[in-house]
Formats: structure tokens, sequence, C-alpha cells
């Protein structure tokens, strides 16, 4: 088991069961939508991430993506820590039948997609140091504030392997993380050959 200083939530008790397997921290649930109603939930999420923040690892899913809206919304910005997984097709075993978008929740994601995932937040992980990404560069590569930019975005956010629903602002904090502005620019001439070609 790995230690890991921040608290992490998910949404629910077999995504709980799955970190519970690879790391030693608290792992608190939403409960799906229930923590929408769940005051006491929410304050104690508040608590948490006072000292240096919460992870939160939401389903790749369009429910995954209204659940991490609504915790950016109710924790400050400099607490909470995103993680994305990739969006992989399947069902998990325990299921009868896929979700309605078909793709695997955070239990059913192998333990090795997730280490990586979590690699900045692992002890004895030294971070780059580099530029982040900046909404003129965004602008610049045409992925925001252009006529294309929800396309290409699109594109951006496939060839990642990251959900859909990131807006501009997150979507900068994520680049920052796990990218770079040469491959960006790279995947973004990919994009235009394949518009071209």
């Amino acid at each position: 088991m790995i230690k890991l200083d921040l608290p992490i939530i998910v949404e629910g008790k077999y995504d709980k069961i799955k970190l519970s397997s690879i790391f030693d921290t608290v792992i608190l649930t939403t409960e799906g939508f229930g923590i929408f109603k769940n005051k006491e939930k929410v304050q104690l999420i508040k608590k948490l991430s006072q000292k240096n923040g919460i992870i939160v690892l939401t389903d790749s899913d369009s429910a995954g993506g209204i659940i991490r809206s609504y915790l950016k919304n109710i924790l400050s910005e400099d607490k909470i820590h995103h993680i994305f997984l990739p969006r992989i097709k399947g069902k998990e075993r325990r299921k009868a039948k896929a979700s309605s978008e078909g793709l695997l929740g955070v239990e059913g994601i192998d333990k090795e997609t997730i280490l990586k995932a979590f690699e900045r937040f692992l002890p004895n992980q030294t971070k780059k140091s580099k530029a982040p990404i900046t909404t003129a560069f965004l602008m610049s590569q045409g992925l925001s504030g252009g006529e294309d930019s929800r396309l290409k975005r699109k594109y951006l956010l496939d060839r990642l392997n990251l959900p859909y629903c990131v807006s501009t602002a997150t979507l900068k904090k994520i680049l920052s993380e796990i990218s770079d502005e040469d491959e960006i620019i790279s995947i973004m001439e990919d994009y235009k050959r394949g518009a071209n070609g």
C-alpha cells in the first residue's frame, strides 16, 4: 500500500474499495449524486481539504463531470486536485451490463493506470518544473475563443484520453500538470494535417 498525504474523494463504495487496495489514506465517497443533499459530508470534505487540499477522482462519464463540477464549486480552487482517468470502454465485472455511456468507472480501471494518474502525488516523485499552460497559448493553438475551438479541444482531449466535460480553465490546469506546449503543438499539427488531408 502506498501512503498518500492527501485524502481522496470518489463516487461510490466500489471505487473506494478499489483505491483502498492501493492507497493508505482517507477515502470518502460522494454516494453518487447523494453529495448534493448531504450537508454533513460536504462539511467533512471542506474540513479535510483545509490543510493540503483533497484529490477528486470521479468516473470519466457525464455524471462524474457533474459531481466534479459540484465539488469544484464548494471547495477553494487552491484546495482541489483533479485526477482524470482515461475514457476506457467496457463494463465492471460485478455489473450485468455497461453504463449508459459504456465507460469503465474508477472501480474497473486497472491498478497500473490508476498509479500513472496519481503519479504526481506519489511519494519520492519529483515534480517536473515547467511553464504552465496559459489562456494565450490555448488561443494561439485555436483551443479557445476560435471558430472551431470546441472541435479542436475535443480532438486534444481524445488524444490525451481525457474526459470532455472540462472547462477551459480546468483544461489549462490539467494540461499544465500532464503535458507541455511542445506536445500540444504536435497534437494540433496532427489535427491540421487531418483536417486538410
